[in-house]
Formats: C-alpha cells, structure tokens, sequence
C-alpha cells in the first residue's frame, strides 16, 4: 500500500471511529432521531471516502503491477471487480 494513502486512510478510520461513538451516544441519549440520521449519513460518506482511497490504491498498484507483469487477464479480472462494487452501490 502507497504510504501517503494509508496514512490518510489510518487517519480518517479514526476519525469515523470517534463519529461512531458519538453515534453511539446520541442513541444512548435519545437525541432527536433526525439529528441521529444525519450523523450516520456523515459516517457512511467517510467511509465512502476510505473506499475510494483503498479502490485507487488498489488500482495504481496491484493493477498496475499485473499490467507491468504480462498479467493482463488479471488486471482485467481484477478492474472488473472494482467495477462491480461500485455498480452494487447504485
């Protein structure tokens, strides 16, 4: 894994672990329902954004190696497959 982006990605993965707990905790008080919608709605985005971060890395990586390598049936196989996780979003 590139460096940069696991450092990115070890950061935001504890920033959505504090928006849990406090996730955690609005349930725990009965905070307004809506309130607690929107909180989960900011979790899911963040980890949107890790995914997204762990797909380019994938990419510009493993990929890539496979295509450096003669290997492109796998590099093939394997951007499918990221296409496919990202139809199964829709």
């Amino acid at each position: 894994m590139k460096q940069e982006i696991k450092s990115k990605i070890t950061r935001r993965l504890k920033l959505v672990e504090g928006q849990v707990r406090g996730l955690q905790k609005m349930v725990e008080d009965e905070k307004y329902c809506v309130d607690i919608i929107t909180q989960s709605s900011a979790v899911k985005e963040a980890l949107s954004g890790i995914e997204q971060l762990l797909l380019e890395n994938h990419l510009s990586t493993h990929v890539l190696d496979h295509i450096k390598h003669g290997k492109e049936k796998i590099a093939v196989d394997e951007i499918l497959k990221v296409y496919k996780l990202a139809q199964r979003k829709k």
